[in-house]
């Protein structure tokens, strides 16, 4: 993929609205539930864990013959647990260094590449640009619940 391809530009620049979304709000406040719901922290801690498990799906659609996956939940991940107790700064850390890692994997993308397919339990077969969208859109839906929560609205 060349960096002029819409994924990785996407890939490239939708964490940087984070700064915006965050900046100013004290830690505490970036910590706290709201109405029972996940925390600012808690969304970047599972964006990070997501990010790394998307690196994975990449990794498994170029590698397989068609891979299946079931829908991530957080709930059910054994490693949740232990990304949920890092330190905000960490998390947000893991974030960005997966993501570097991400787009790393992405430049080296080719079309035939993009057109292999994972299959998602509930979503059918998706090639691997539908993935890297399907990504995408979560993680904005994500950034936009932060934006919720660093303004303590559920």
């Amino acid at each position: 993929m060349d960096d002029t391809h819409p994924i990785l530009q996407r890939l490239r620049t939708q964490l940087s609205a984070l700064p915006a979304l965050i900046g100013g709000i004290p830690e505490e406040d970036l910590r706290a539930r709201i109405g029972g719901r996940w925390s600012v922290a808690e969304n970047v801690a599972h964006l990070a864990r997501h990010t790394n498990l998307t690196l994975e799906r990449v990794e498994r659609i170029l590698a397989e013959d068609a891979p299946a996956f079931a829908p991530y939940r957080a709930e059910q991940d054994p490693e949740w647990p232990a990304w949920l107790a890092r330190p905000f700064e960490d998390s947000l850390a893991r974030l960005h260094w997966s993501r570097e890692a991400l787009v790393a994997r992405s430049r080296s993308l080719t079309e035939a590449d993009l057109a292999r397919i994972g299959r998602h339990e509930r979503f059918g077969p998706l090639p691997l640009a539908t993935w890297l969208e399907f990504y995408l859109a979560h993680e904005g839906h994500h950034l936009y619940v932060i934006f919720k929560r660093a303004r303590g609205v559920e």
